[in-house]
């Protein structure tokens, strides 16, 4: 077995001397002791290889890092080692890479094993991305609750002199929340003027997300300085931190006794009949999905208030949900959480929609109520 070494006269004039082990190992780490000397951005000669070899060095193994000077012709140096000038042969990081990561493995063709890796990667990738987008939406949801977070630590002192503590965290919010509509979605609010300067009830179609809701508190709460409480589904007051962005929004559990001691004080209440069913299972028809649910109409009659008929276009093709397989539906009808995957959150143009008022009438049943909403 011949030996293995490596020597260099000095950095600026390097001579590789390689002569050819015929073990295997041996062979790879000289590469590897090549490749280590070729990152650094050192040139060298490289004397003793074969026909094959040199194509190597040539062709496959030196990055852009480095200039490999080749000194010889192939039958010079594979004869008697005579050189001769040769140009220097700039290569990619991405092909010393692979040529490494093959002789370490040991895999014939990894070449071709990666470019598959690659060309699936590029296939699957919009597939991936439509399932994460919608997680921009969580982000913007914590990165609330991490914001009133230091809200309420900044201001505790103020609290006790304060009307309402949350004022400012409301007002960050909503800039933070119009921001995101703005720039992402290009929302736009219509019939503002529609909303009463009273208590109202205001009914929307649930999308696959709140977040058409969300953009349409924040515009209001900019423009007219009016905030809209909304009634939410149980779960939501269990997901882990969200209880400081509930009690700092005011956000209503859903007793009618609550709805309606909230608008006879005055306040204005969002509320979806459909829920989260409507959200889950409803399609880019816009089916909606109330059922029997008639308690909003019962709770407007009680209070006294006009509804509001609210509508944002486009808010299904934002965000799509699987509501379509069968057995995810029945799963929720089990346990009643939302497990249905929802993907997209594409930069559809929204657009929010307020109706006139249907006013209170004494005389007027919920389920009546119920069908002029419809």
């Amino acid at each position: 077995m011949l030996p293995l070494w490596l020597a260099a006269k000095r950095r600026s004039d390097l001579n590789f001397c390689y002569r050819r082990p015929e073990i295997p190992a041996q062979r790879g780490l000289a590469l590897k002791i090549l490749t280590s000397w070729c990152w650094r951005g050192e040139t060298g000669t490289v004397k003793d290889l074969s026909r094959s070899e040199i194509y190597l060095f040539k062709t496959i193994y030196f990055p852009n890092c480095c200039m490999l000077v080749v000194s010889g012709s192939i039958r010079e140096m594979i004869g008697g080692n005579e050189s001769c000038a040769a140009g220097p042969m700039p290569m990619s990081y991405l092909t010393c890479l692979t040529y490494i990561l093959g002789e370490w493995t040991g895999v014939e063709d990894i070449e071709d094993y990666l470019s598959y890796a690659v060309y699936l990667l590029w296939v699957l990738f919009p597939l991936v991305a439509v399932f994460l987008l919608p997680g921009v939406l969580v982000i913007l949801f914590y990165t609330s609750i991490l914001l009133l977070h230091i809200y309420k630590r900044k201001n505790e002192l103020k609290e006790a002199y304060s009307n309402d503590f949350w004022d400012g965290a409301k007002q960050m919010l909503a800039t933070l929340w119009d921001g995101h509509g703005r720039i992402w979605h290009g929302y736009e609010l219509h019939g503002a003027e529609n909303i009463p300067e009273g208590p109202g009830l205001v009914v929307f179609y649930h999308g696959a997300t709140p977040a058409d809701c969300v953009y349409f508190m924040a515009r209001l709460l900019i423009q007219k300085k009016r905030y809209c409480h909304v009634v939410a589904d149980h779960f939501v007051f269990r997901l882990p931190g969200f209880k400081i962005l509930l009690d700092a929004h005011g956000v209503l559990h859903g007793p009618k006794e609550e709805c309606v001691n909230a608008l006879k004080k005055g306040s204005l209440i969002a509320i979806a009949p459909g829920g989260v069913r409507e959200a889950l299972f409803s399609d880019e028809m816009y089916t909606i999905i109330w059922g029997n649910r008639k308690g909003f109409a019962q709770v407007a009659i009680d209070a006294k208030v006009p509804i509001i008929p609210m509508f944002t276009q486009n808010v299904r093709e934002g965000v799509r949900t699987l509501g379509g397989i069968k057995i995810l539906r029945s799963l929720y009808e089990r346990i009643r959480l939302p497990i249905v995957p929802v993907y997209g959150g594409f930069p559809v143009k929204l657009r929010t929609f307020i109706g006139e008022p249907i006013p209170y009438e004494p005389n007027v049943t919920a389920e009546e109520l119920t069908a002029k909403e419809i």
